[in-house]
Parts: C-alpha cells; structure tokens; sequence
C-alpha cells in the first residue's frame, strides 16, 4: 500500500490534522451511550458529512469514526462480531471523501483502546490485545485507511501490542497517549517514557505524540517534553478546544476558534509537526487553526510563560517529569 502520509511528511512543515469526533457526532443526534461505530452502518450520510465538514474546514488529514470499534469495547453493545465490518465502513466512507479532493488528504484508521487492564494488573494478556488491536486494523485496511492511527492510549503495554498488530497488517502507523494526570497518563507513563518507547519499538510509528488529556496549554508541555528528548520523528499535538465545562446537562469546551489557532500556531513552533484538535473542536475551529498556520511565521520555541499567556494555564504545577519548575499562575489574557 502507498504510503501517501510518509510523502506528505517529507514536503510540508506542517499537517493539519480534524478535530472532535464525538462532540460533532453529539451535535448530530448521537445519544449518550450510544456507540458511534453504529452510524458507519445506520448513519453513513453523518459519517460522510462529519469526514468533509474537516476537510473543508483545511484538514490535510482525518480519522475514520472506529475508535471504539475494537470487539473488546464493542462488546459492551453485543457487537463484538463486528469489528472488523464497522471499521472497514469507517474506512471506506472516508476513502470516498478523500478521492473526490483535488488535494492530498490522509484517511487514518482510528484506533483507540481497549477498555481493558493489561496483564499482570489485569485480564487482558499480550497475544489477546494483539489480536484485538490487529482485527480492526485488517478492517481498517480493507476499507482503505491510508494509515492507522493508535490514540488516547495510557498504558505502554497496550501501545506495544498495538504496534505489533500493526506489523500484522502490514500497515503504516501513528500513536498517541493521553497525558491526563499531572503530566503523566492515567498509567503513570511521561512524555520522556514515550520517546524512549517509541524509539525502543521494532515496528515504530511514523509519527507519535499526545491527544485529548486536560486542555491545550498542557498537551503543549508534553510536546515540548518530547522534543527534549531529542527525538527526529515527527510529533502529534491534538488538543482539546479548552477545558470541559459542564453546562446545562452536556459538557461544553470552553476553546474558541481565535484560541485554537493560537494553539496551533504554538504547537508547530513547540516542534509538533502533525496538529489537530481533539475534543470539542469544531470545523470553525479548524478554519481558523488553517489560517493561522498559513499566515504567521515560525518562530522561536515559547517558553512555559508564552503558553500560558496565550491558552491558560496548566492544570498542574509539574508534568511529571520530576525536575521541571512550577507551572506559572493564570494570567488574565485568557480568550476562551
């Protein structure tokens, strides 16, 4: 298979990556509870019309509506047998939005975790999660996914598994862990962890990074905590449109669109290469990270203080690393 995202790494600085899958699924009707890998089959018009509005908002790239479509979480829906059906659809509708571009845009395969305890804590052994992880990619690339996507993963254990199904499948491969809990992943893995990680794996992605966590301003420490590793491969930054605020019975992001590209252009000067949105992020969103990383220059890496300045501060004092200083107080220029 072509590998058009390793082609568009080697041409552009930057790739702007889509935003919210659920939020704009939400918007759409989805009921809380209700599995979202269920609308490839009973919703494919929303499907497609969730894949395009990123696009035409000047998303280079998009990921598929799978990300609980593994037969692990599917199977709290009795819908274990079809992983690999609902993930291929997933793929296969964006396969169609991405052929009728006069551009370039990159259909990536969402994988998300399990749900499940790896061993020894828990239930789920090694050659079990491999074999989770690698039907849904089989469907992924049956469907005609450019590239897989790992993301909003904590466990390292998990991370390598996938990667292992990944070889399986024969397929192309980026990874991203959720930093949630002052800095670290709800399984105490850091950024530096990840880098070492990464560089360990015998299949490594193409590109690896953070998605979703707490809010932009500390996704976009992680990332500078990557890039003090030295690594050369490039980073995803996908953050959330602000902090969640619960509002009138739903949960509501607090990020606007002139913050979001805020957001974008700092995370390409932090060293991101491929920047997205994650949660709460809309096509305006989107619009607006577009047109400001097409019409501000790089500059100079921002410090910890130039982050906050612009998104707010950090949601804790460290970012578990050990030996970084205290995150600086909010400061009033907030626009969210």
């Amino acid at each position: 298979m072509t590998n058009a995202l390793s082609r568009l790494l080697e041409t552009r600085d930057w790739i702007l990556a889509d935003g919210a899958t659920g939020t704009n699924l939400f918007n759409m009707g989805l009921e809380s509870g209700e599995p979202p890998e269920m609308w490839n089959d009973q919703h494919p018009d929303r499907i497609h019309h969730l894949y395009k509005s990123a696009v035409d908002a000047g998303s280079d790239l998009f990921l598929t509506n799978s990300f609980g479509g593994n037969a692990a979480r599917l199977k709290l829906h009795g819908a274990e047998k079809r992983a690999n059906e609902l993930s291929r659809i997933s793929a296969e509708i964006g396969r169609e939005v991405a052929d009728k571009c006069d551009r370039t845009v990159i259909v990536a395969g969402s994988v998300g975790p399990t749900g499940e305890i790896m061993a020894p804590m828990g239930a789920l052994t090694h050659e079990l999660a491999v074999e989770i992880f690698h039907e849904q990619a089989e469907g992924l690339k049956d469907g005609g996914a450019d590239v897989l996507w790992l993301e909003t993963i904590s466990a390292p254990e998990e991370y390598i598994a996938a990667a292992e199904a990944f070889k399986l499948a024969d397929m192309p491969w980026c990874g991203t862990m959720s930093f949630d809990t002052a800095g670290r992943t709800m399984m105490g893995v850091t950024s530096a962890d990840m880098a070492a990680m990464v560089d360990k794996l015998e299949n490594p992605p193409l590109a690896f990074g953070a998605n979703c966590g707490v809010g932009a301003s500390d996704l976009l420490r992680t990332v500078l905590g990557f890039v003090a590793q030295g690594t050369e491969r490039p980073i995803v930054a996908k953050g959330n449109a602000g902090i969640p605020k619960y509002v009138d019975g739903h949960i509501h992001y607090d990020g606007t669109p002139d913050l979001m590209a805020d957001y974008a252009v700092l995370a390409r000067d932090s060293g991101a290469t491929v920047i997205g949105g994650c949660c709460g992020t809309m096509p305006e969103h989107l619009s607006k990270m577009r047109e400001a990383l097409e019409t501000r220059p790089q500059s100079e890496r921002p410090t910890l203080d130039q982050i906050t300045a612009a998104l707010g501060a950090f949601s804790s004092a460290a970012d578990g690393t050990g030996d970084d200083e205290p995150a600086p107080r909010r400061r009033s220029r907030r626009r969210g």
